[in-house]
């Protein structure tokens, strides 16, 4: 066959082609699993499991200069679910959730539960979260409310002068308060507690009442713009009030 090309030769062209352009592709696609995989492994070397993607890095962050902003506080070993129930409520509901904590840097998380058979805590290793602001920085005027996380910092981050002072101006200025188990240590610390009915875990009833305050075993009680609850099982019952009120200071009802 002269004059013209093989159609086997050409066959076997068009097969090369295609193999090259499979080869390319696959080791662009390995490459790429590398990338990741090494990212993920920094990522994890602390053993705490954190990726970049903390709350406090997600997109939304980007789109929420002009939404009221709402301070969440937090500590290391501050309680998991207690934090990210509400975090993600307030963005649902409009809001810039500010997590805020005495240095901004990464905290470490833990998860807490009462086990069968067990008279107290266990407590795993949770998410990390970053800190947006320090304590020292945070300018209280800037925000509609102010949202007291549970789990063990509070027993360590409740000498902070600067929380402290943080928080009796969202008290004096009547802004809306929540605090939820372990949280009630620190508005208790501030001082603002004085005949105020709160919920808390029950383990944390002498640090309210020696303040002053009344315990109430209650999912959600309300006494002037404090909203409490026990743990974080009754998120689904103090929350939605506590949204509420915020809606309604920041003009949104």
């Amino acid at each position: 066959m002269t004059g013209g090309t093989s159609p086997l030769k050409s066959d076997r062209r068009e097969f090369l082609v295609q193999t090259t352009s499979t080869t390319i592709a696959a080791l662009a696609a390995n490459s790429a699993l590398a990338s990741n995989r090494e990212e993920y492994n920094a990522a994890t070397a602390n053993g705490s499991g954190a990726i970049e993607s903390s709350p406090s890095q997600t997109p939304e962050t980007n789109n929420n200069m002009s939404k009221p902003k709402v301070l969440i506080i937090v500590g290391d070993a501050t309680e998991t679910v207690d934090t990210l129930y509400p975090y993600y409520r307030l963005i649902e509901g409009g809001y810039q959730p500010v997590v805020a904590a005495p240095e901004k840097r990464l905290y470490q998380m833990v998860l807490h539960e009462v086990k069968p058979g067990w008279t107290i805590t266990k407590e795993w290793e949770g998410y990390s979260i970053q800190a947006d602001i320090a304590f020292k920085d945070i300018k209280p005027e800037e925000y509609a409310g102010i949202f007291f996380s549970g789990g063990r910092a509070p027993e360590y981050i409740r000498e902070d002068q600067d929380l402290l002072r943080i928080t009796r101006w969202f008290w004096e200025n009547k802004k809306p308060c929540a605090s939820v188990c372990h949280g009630v240590e620190i508005p208790a610390r501030a001082g603002i507690v004085k005949g105020l009915r709160m919920a808390t875990v029950a383990k944390c009833k002498f640090d309210l009442e020696v303040c002053g305050g009344i315990y109430v075993n209650e999912p959600c009680v309300i006494d002037k713009h404090m909203y409490s609850g026990r743990t974080y099982h009754d998120n689904g019952v103090y929350i939605g009030p506590w949204i509420k009120a915020l809606d309604a200071a920041c003009g949104k009802s």
